[in-house]
């Protein structure tokens, strides 16, 4: 599956979770997914916990995650001196 077939699991829709970027057909926000993963929740782990899912939703919301960020300019909070 292409960058863009994976993108488009992923929705923005202002009547859904206030806007936050979800995937397609759920309530599951890409934050809260990412918030598993990062927390140390497996694929399996979160496909054996939401029926439905698959592997290439929680791939989308990997995606999505980075492709925000390559767009984002980030102003430190601190200044590192060396």
């Amino acid at each position: 599956m292409n960058d863009n077939e994976l993108l488009k699991r992923i929705t923005l829709n202002p009547k859904v979770l206030a806007g936050k970027p979800v995937i397609r057909g759920t309530r599951l926000s890409v934050e809260f997914i990412l918030n598993l993963l990062a927390h140390g929740a497996t694929i399996s782990d979160i496909l054996e916990e939401y029926d439905g899912l698959t592997p290439d939703d929680v791939k989308a919301c990997l995606l999505f995650a980075g492709e925000s960020l390559s767009r984002t300019h980030f102003m430190p909070l601190v200044l590192e001196t060396a």
